[in-house]
């Protein structure tokens, strides 16, 4: 059954017409702005800081450091390992120093240059290589953050059992998330003595957690606002600046903004991890793959943030969407002192997808199989184990997925320089193998309007819109009955964060069941035999106001320390990319002519905002693949940042396979991150297709190209 009731974008005209309101854009009267001062150097000892001529510059109010910190002066989402303000010792280009508050930006930012700190340079580890073998100690537990392995069946037996053995070494690099909204917030005290920041964030709970351990104060006393954003990709999972604004509002008692220059964000903000990948494939005459082994070593950066998450998830992931009896996957992610890597959609997984694909495509070659066909033959279907023995029961449209390329495929036409390329993948919903829940509400207001209340932050992808759609199709109501209550830790229960694909999922989930519940109440109440909510109200206010509630947590299991043998998720995303290419063989320019996209993304709940997440994922994979590269200590800003522009664009065309998921909502799953992770797979394979030559590094850009060629 198709979903009946669509919706349009909700915040799409207040964006086209430019009145929505992001963080950067308050104003409050007597507000102060902070300008963070950091370390220029990526290792040493911090010997001393002369702050006279800041302190002393008109318009200064105040310069705070790690000494002005009441509670812990550390944070991190995953392990707390990373300090808000440097207290001894910098571990990167950028790390955080001390705040510079005064009554304009341009004095709290000329005041911050005045600033002189000595160092004592100390030996830097600027490969994950090099920190792997020893000799400067970063961290006091060691340079190694994490090291996760994935086993199934006898990997030597599967390579003496196939006839074809595949070995490659693939690499990728950093990338920076180059969102439209570089990360601001906005904290002041209300009339209760109450902290509230307004800010650029994907999890407002998460923050609030922090700054209550950082500032030594209870959550209570503390609210933490999404504000309208602009993008986030994973960039705004860690804290940006709202620790920076809540430790300054602490000690001025005054209004304070924080907004980061573009400079800033590139210098600050978290990167895609870059990935060594050492890929062996074995597979018989037939095309039957009967062996993975695969070695993978991570750069995190100075600090963990999101490091141990995508070494788990990269391993998980190692063999792609195809059954293999026999897996060896090995991942680890150690400490540098290059730029921190966190989330950036798809946390590892768009870095092994080139890496599987490719070996695909080369095993196809070498067996003389279509690379369609080779997919096809070992595809996961339900019935099948993953490489963690997870058996597949429901919701496995990676063959439609094929199946919907396939003609697009086998009326392919090469000529010259043209060339045709196929990018596969499948990507587990939510957290890995941890409990990851959503809750939602439901109220009724005395003007006759249903109020959901999500702690879901929409970062731009449309969750907003989708769980109102939730909302509306299963209390069967128009849109102009409800309003939307989101992200405002007041107000609203712990949605988690906006990350891992996992909002349409599971907040849509927990809302349904919340609306579920309401349903109930308002069909013994008569509403659909003709009573108005405002009728309703008048015994749904006798009764106290009572929410209707949903919770909803993915029934997934913990993964074995040694095996990763488990449930890690609940359910997966399929999707198969075909990218067409034109690449002129003088300068190594790749020009994408024509991409097709099919995703299983279980049941479509809006299908514009599904082709809409769709092709803003080609164009973050034509990035991936041919142009964006961060380089430590060189890129400063989109001045030497290369990302796809509309002229960059190709023609596409998006699929929409739906295999329901059964416990999702009517049946759906997500496309957040799926979206992107086949893309840059496809255009390599489409490269090699034209021109003969395979890119093994990533970006494939013109001056690698040209090498190649």
């Amino acid at each position: 059954m198709p979903i009946k009731r669509y919706m349009d974008r909700i915040d799409a005209i207040e964006k086209v017409l430019g009145q929505a309101k992001y963080a950067g854009d308050i104003h409050i009267e007597g507000m102060l702005y902070g300008v963070i001062v950091r370390s220029s150097i990526p290792h040493g000892w911090i010997k001393n800081i002369d702050f006279d001529k800041a302190l002393t510059y008109k318009g200064v109010i105040k310069i705070l450091t790690q000494k002005d910190i009441p509670g812990e002066n550390v944070y991190g989402i995953i392990k707390k390992d990373q300090p808000l303000l440097a207290k001894e010792r910098v571990r990167y280009i950028g790390e955080p120093v001390a705040i510079v508050l005064g009554e304009d930006e341009s004095i709290a930012r000329r005041a911050s240059h005045l600033i002189r700190i000595e160092y004592e340079k100390m030996d830097v580890v600027s490969d994950p290589l090099q920190s792997m073998n020893g000799g400067v100690k970063l961290h006091d537990d060691g340079n190694l953050l994490s090291h996760r392995k994935v086993i199934k069946g006898d990997i030597d037996r599967g390579f003496r059992e196939s006839d074809v053995i595949v070995e490659r070494t693939y690499r990728t690099t950093w990338l920076d998330h180059a969102y439209i909204e570089p990360e601001a917030g906005l904290g002041y005290m209300d009339e209760k003595g109450r902290l509230i920041i307004t800010s650029s964030t994907q999890n407002v709970h998460y923050k609030r957690n922090e700054i209550s351990r950082l500032l030594a104060i209870p959550e209570e006393r503390i609210r933490i606002i999404q504000a309208t954003t602009g993008g986030g990709f994973g960039g705004k999972l860690d804290m940006t600046v709202e620790g920076y604004v809540a430790l300054s509002v602490y000690h001025t008692k005054r209004p304070v903004l924080i907004r980061f220059t573009r400079e800033e964000s590139f210098l600050s903000n978290t990167k895609r991890h870059p990935l060594l990948i050492h890929y062996k494939t074995g597979a018989k005459k037939d095309g039957t793959i009967q062996a993975v082994k695969v070695d993978v070593t991570g750069d995190t950066g100075a600090y963990a943030s999101y490091g141990s998450t995508v070494c788990l998830r990269v391993a998980v992931h190692a063999t792609g969407p195809y059954e293999v009896p026999n897996v060896y996957a090995e991942s680890r992610m150690l400490y540098t002192n290059n730029p921190v890597s966190g989330a950036m959609r798809g946390f590892g997984v768009p870095q092994i997808a080139f890496a599987h694909e490719s070996q695909m495509d080369i095993m196809a070659k070498e067996l003389n199989i279509d690379p369609l066909e080779i997919r096809i033959k070992n595809a996961l279907k339900r019935g099948s184990k993953t490489a963690t023995s997870q058996e597949l029961g429901t919701s496995v449209g990676f063959i439609e997925t094929l199946k919907a390329i396939e003609p697009f495929w086998k009326g392919r036409k090469k000529s010259g320089t043209r060339g045709f390329g196929l990018g596969s993948m499948f990507y587990g919903m939510g957290n890995t193998g941890i409990s990851n829940p959503s809750s939602a509400r439901i109220t009724l207001t005395e003007e006759g309007k249903i109020a959901l209340h999500t702690g879901a932050c929409d970062i731009g992808q449309g969750s907003d819109t989708v769980l109102l759609q939730i909302l509306c199709e299963t209390l069967d109501v128009d849109g102009k009955d409800v309003l939307l209550v989101r992200a405002d830790t007041d107000l609203t229960g712990d949605a988690g964060s906006t990350s891992a694909s996992r909002q349409t999922y599971i907040s849509g989930k927990a809302v349904q069941l919340a609306a579920l519940n309401l349903r109930a109440y308002l069909e013994k109440e008569g509403f659909y035999r003709g009573r108005g909510i405002s009728e309703i109200y008048r015994s749904y206010r006798d009764r106290g106001f009572p929410p209707f509630e949903g919770y909803f947590d993915p029934p997934t299991e913990a993964l074995d320390m040694d095996t990763a043998k488990g449930k890690p998720y609940a359910t997966y995303a399929y999707a198969t990319h075909m990218a067409e290419v034109e690449v002129d063989r003088i300068t190594g320019y790749v020009k994408v002519l024509r991409v097709y996209a099919a995703h299983d993304v279980g049941k479509a709940i809006n299908i514009k905002n599904i082709k809409g997440q769709v092709y803003g994922g080609i164009a973050m994979g034509i990035g991936f693949a041919l142009m964006e590269e961060f380089i430590p200590g060189k890129t400063e800003s989109l001045d030497n940042y290369y990302i796809p522009t509309s002229m960059d664009m190709p023609a596409m065309e998006a699929f929409i396979v739906e295999d329901e998921e059964p416990t999702g909502p009517f049946g759906a799953k997500g496309v957040g991150e799926p979206a992107l992770i086949p893309q840059a797979a496809a255009i390599a394979n489409a490269i090699t297709d034209a021109v003969g030559v395979r890119p093994y590094e990533l970006p494939c850009d013109l001056e690698r190209l040209k090498k190649l060629l």
